[in-house]
């Protein structure tokens, strides 16, 4: 059920499968998927060479420009019309072994110059994890990469503004009569459907998706679009099919009540296998009452109806000299996998302090359901850049790998960086060995 499974074979989409139509029930097939093999990649710097910064206009040495970089493995889409040319973040990504091979997947939302208010969702592929092929357009076969599922066509749907992944999970279910193991995506799905409200003593305003290119640090009222859960599967994670949810929209579940914490909207699904009949969902969400980001929980027996536990992780505040936390206003975007040496589960979040700064920060559970701790102090253990940096603004929307191996055993770190200008990128952290409290973003990329 893991991504780490042994098994090369990677099944492609059958031709009866239609990308973006919602179904409820589907028949797969699957043949075998030969990869592409990718030229080694090294993180390693071989050449020095002197530059001009965009920053200062002045000469600089190149590493002097790759310091600006550090950590930063998937930049914006290049050409004009690329898909994912104006914002890109929320990556998921996954690493599969074989006897002979190590492949990469990374599912990430991207959005165009042409539509910037409209979030896609596309696949990049590596054979190391750091250096990434991608495409700018619509994936046309099951060995190309590029935009892979854009908004939803039904007028009633939960998706037709933006999409966004919140987790990609390989497994079966006999309620999509699939023979097979399958991808199973679920996405955050927004709508128009606006609601707007008064900040609570806050410096900035909320918005939901956030759209940094686009801020308005003067707004007076937070703008908030209603997003929803949903699933979609596909047999070469390239072409996706909609699974109909138990919500009129197509979602998998609704909202709570006006008097509950997840009144507003619910985003970032993400999705952990504990066992059969077991799967756990955390999500989050703003409780405009209490002003706070929350991280909230819910259970299933097959992945498709769901049923709330409640919140799991709120705010925390700190009485030292009057001074906050790194996530004085809650967490948001979850990431939770199972540590595979004490079988403990590790939550990586992002946290947002007072001026609406975004840290990233960590969470562990014995059971993964009750009695989160974080295991930092008041600092976070991956934090914004410093000065020209590529992520000077923030770092958040983290997702969490633990590497195999005994002598080497480490764990990654990808997250979305937040600069100058609103520029958006994705970026890599690793653990110093086993330590899962001390991260270092890598050095750079090899020329």
């Amino acid at each position: 059920m893991e991504a780490t499974a042994s098994n090369p074979s990677i099944v492609t989409a059958s031709r009866t499968i239609q990308p973006y139509r919602r179904l409820s029930t589907l028949s797969l097939r699957f043949p075998t998927y030969r990869t592409k093999r990718f030229s080694p990649f090294s993180l390693t710097i071989t050449r020095c060479s002197t530059t001009k910064s965009r920053e200062t206009g002045q000469d600089s040495t190149f590493e002097s420009s790759i310091s600006l970089k550090r950590g930063l493995v998937l930049d914006l889409g290049v050409s004009k019309d690329s898909w994912d040319s104006e914002e890109i973040g929320s990556p998921v990504v996954k690493r599969f072994l074989s006897d002979n091979e190590e492949r990469w997947y990374m599912w990430y939302h991207g959005s165009s110059k042409q539509n910037p208010v409209s979030d896609s969702i596309g696949l990049a592929v590596s054979n190391n994890g750091i250096h990434w092929e991608r495409g700018k357009g619509k994936v046309e076969s099951s060995d190309d990469v590029g935009l892979t599922m854009s908004c939803g066509e039904d007028w009633w749907g939960f998706d037709t503004a933006s999409v966004r992944p919140g987790e990609v999970v390989i497994m079966s279910s006999s309620k999509v009569r699939a023979n097979s193991s399958v991808y199973w995506m679920y996405y955050t799905g927004y709508t128009t459907e606006m609601l707007e409200f008064q900040s609570k003593d806050f410096t900035f305003g909320l918005v939901n998706p956030e759209r940094f290119h686009l801020y308005d640090e003067n707004a007076e009222k937070s703008k908030v679009y209603r997003s929803l859960p949903g699933l979609a599967i596909s047999q070469d994670g390239r072409h996706w099919a909609r699974i109909e949810g138990e919500h009129h929209s197509g979602a998998l579940f609704d909202v709570g009540c006006e008097k509950d914490w997840d009144f507003l909207y619910i985003a970032s699904p993400h999705v952990v296998f504990h066992g059969d009949g077991d799967l756990r969902m955390y999500y989050h969400s703003f409780d405009d009452k209490t002003g706070e980001f929350c991280i909230g929980m819910a259970r299933s027996r097959d992945g498709i109806k769901w049923l709330k536990l409640g919140k799991i992780l709120g705010v925390r505040k700190s009485e030292k000299d009057g001074s906050g936390f790194f996530d004085e206003l809650g967490g948001r975007y979850p990431c939770v996998t199972r540590n595979k040496r004490d079988e403990s589960y590790v939550m990586a979040y992002e946290g947002v302090d007072r001026t609406g700064k975004m840290s990233i920060g960590l969470a562990v559970s014995k059971d993964g359901i009750n009695d989160w701790k974080r295991v930092q102090g008041e600092e976070a253990v991956v934090a914004a850049g410093e000065g020209g940096a590529w992520d000077n603004e923030g770092v958040g929307c983290p997702y969490l790998i633990e590497m195999d191996g005994d002598s080497d055993h480490q764990w990654r770190l990808y997250y979305r960086g937040v600069g100058n200008g609103g520029r958006t990128g994705i970026g890599l952290a690793v653990s110093e060995g086993n330590v899962i409290t001390s991260f270092t973003k890598q050095t750079g990329i090899h020329l």
